[in-house]
């Protein structure tokens, strides 16, 4: 592990008990030479933050498929600022509808990746805008 690695936390906030979807992005990024720690399933955005904080990651993209993205991520976005985490990105994924993605995005969710997201367009988006370590 270099020093420079992007370290990038997913999580599955909220009650969805699917991630298939979210263990191919952590495969693909970890493929892509990052650092990936999985949270695993019904992650409350308190335990995401927590972690997040307690793993110093450089980004959190968050998972959902239940229609409670327009609270769940905002949330974890508000405790992530008030924990100190300014220059951590935070990006979704998901079933979004496109009207919601402009809410999230003024709500401080740097990105909302849909079904049918090149894993390159992902890869190439944390790259970029991810705070780096080291």
């Amino acid at each position: 592990m270099t020093e420079d690695r992007i370290r990038v936390l997913l999580a599955k906030p909220g009650l969805d008990g699917h991630d298939r979807g979210v263990k191919v992005i952590a495969r693909a990024l970890r493929d892509a030479g990052m650092e990936v720690i999985y949270t695993g399933l019904r992650q409350t955005p308190e335990q995401v933050v927590s972690a997040s904080v307690q793993e110093d990651v450089d980004a959190i993209g968050l998972s959902i498929l239940s229609g409670a993205h327009m609270t769940l991520f905002p949330r974890v976005v508000e405790l992530a600022r008030a924990a100190g985490l300014d220059d951590v990105i935070i990006f979704g994924g998901g079933i979004i509808p496109d009207d919601d993605i402009p809410k999230l995005k003024e709500q401080g969710v740097a990105e909302i990746f849909t079904p049918g997201a090149r894993m390159e367009e992902i890869i190439e988006f944390i790259r970029k805008h991810a705070r780096r370590h080291g």
